[in-house]
């Protein structure tokens, strides 16, 4: 039976090529790249304060920019390519032809859609550790860090865990979609760096609000749905697990929200905005090392722990709390599919020695991903303060962003007099700009 033409392999499309999964692992970055620019940079634009505005949400939308340029001249090979040693890969470019249109590692498509699908993982990595200091590093700080953090510690967690030759990998360490490479190591990197950085001020610590709530939700919304191409898109296949991975994905999420949303009003009164958020980003995170590898009913119970535990350590013990997580078989379609098995399936099946044993495979990954992130992030930031400064100095961070980009987020009314001393980097004429603003405010006043 002769196919259809546009299903006839040609040049551009040969025979080991899938054109269904081609398309929706393509689909699935792009939405982890929308969670990232503009999902994030909105996020991190509305929740700080006004004068923080700008700086926030640059950060991240620098960090996107330069990890892709170190994605393809060294980051992804080092990631995924030949083995240098047990954790890390041989650096080398991703930009020749040959290389990037030949069958990737896994799944059925280009490595040219591999390397972009895992650029966004690898960059959205950098702009969580952001949020664990804005509003006090040093910007030029910040474009030193993102390119060297990138290249002496995610591509090594990268590497152990997720490349096939990875050590991690061999042991048998599951991470589904990141909750190792991409969340563990953001959390443990940003809490290092924070410590290095410092604090921020006394009265930004006793007194953070955000700018923009609306703005905070708009990003959110964007996170939330971009995580469908996050787990969705981990199975590099458009198979029954990825259907799974997203529909526990978004049932884990909705399920923490509520949980923390409840719980916000049992004890303040009040439904917090900002506390539904964090709901919804602590059920995210939880179910990712697993969306594909736990049947549904359990994300329910993860999202339920994630919107209960994380309240409590964060508005009580403010701590955060690793919890574990139960496995299943559809994600390793491999002959020996059978060892990984979580312990609770273990001790179900009476297979109590493979559970155990994939217990410890995952501590051991957790205690490898914690050490790492804190001996390299520690190195990088004592090598960049021999350099610059890792902190804006005191009246840099009186002042903000105008201090630091000449721009600031919002022109207010009582900003008018400010606006005529500011240097506005804008499309505008620096000398026409600050008279508009009057004749429209006098213009409004007269009404």
């Amino acid at each position: 039976m002769e196919l259809p033409s546009n299903l006839s392999p040609d040049e551009a499309s040969p025979e080991w090529m899938n054109k269904g999964d081609n398309a929706w692992q393509l689909t699935a970055a792009t939405l982890v790249g929308l969670q990232c620019v503009p999902g994030l940079v909105i996020l991190y634009g509305g929740v700080v304060k006004k004068k923080w505005a700008i700086n926030s949400a640059f950060m991240a939308l620098y960090a996107f920019a330069s990890v892709l340029i170190c994605w393809v001249g060294w980051g992804y090979r080092m990631s995924f390519g030949d083995k240098l040693v047990a954790f890390w890969g041989k650096p080398s470019v991703a930009l020749d032809e040959k290389y990037l249109l030949r069958q990737a590692f896994l799944g059925y498509f280009p490595t040219a859609t591999m390397v972009f699908f895992q650029f966004v993982f690898a960059a959205i990595t950098p702009i969580l550790i952001a949020g664990a200091l804005l509003g006090r590093m040093n910007f030029i700080a910040w474009m030193l860090f993102v390119p060297l953090w990138h290249t002496f510690s995610y591509t090594i967690g990268a590497f152990s865990i997720w490349c096939p030759d990875g050590w991690l990998s061999k042991l048998g360490v599951i991470d589904f979609a990141g909750g190792f490479v991409i969340h563990l190591s953001s959390g443990v990197a940003g809490f290092t760096a924070a410590y290095w950085v410092g604090p921020r001020q006394d009265k930004d610590r006793e007194r953070f609000p955000p700018n923009n709530i609306l703005m905070l939700l708009a990003g959110a919304g964007l996170l939330w749905m971009g995580w469908t191409g996050f787990n969705g898109g981990a199975p590099y296949t458009a198979s029954t697990d990825a259907s799974l991975a997203i529909l526990n994905t978004h049932v884990c999420t909705a399920t923490s929200l509520l949980t923390w949303l409840v719980l916000d009003i049992a004890v303040s009164g009040k439904p917090s905005v900002i506390g539904a958020v964090n709901g919804m980003i602590t059920g995210l995170v939880c179910i990712t090392p697993g969306a594909g590898v736990v049947q549904s009913w359990a994300a329910i119970l993860m999202g339920l722990t994630s919107g209960s535990v994380p309240w409590y350590t964060m508005t009580i013990l403010h701590k955060k709390v690793k919890l574990l997580r139960h496995l299943c078989r559809l994600f390793y379609l491999v002959p020996e599919w059978e060892r990984y098995i979580g312990l609770a399936y273990g001790l179900q099946t009476g297979r109590t020695s493979a559970g155990l044993r994939q217990m410890g495979a995952q501590l051991a990954g957790v205690g490898f991903t914690v050490c790492l992130n804190i001996v390299t992030t520690s190195l990088v930031c004592l090598f960049i303060k021999l350099i610059v400064p890792l902190r804006l100095d005191e009246g840099v961070l009186q002042i903000g962003d105008d201090a630091i980009h000449g721009e600031e987020a919002y022109v207010l009314w009582d900003d008018e007099e400010k606006y005529e001393n500011t240097q506005v980097n804008s499309a505008y004429d620096a000398d026409e700009y600050p008279s508009a603003v009057s004749k429209t405010l006098s213009e409004l006043q007269m009404v």
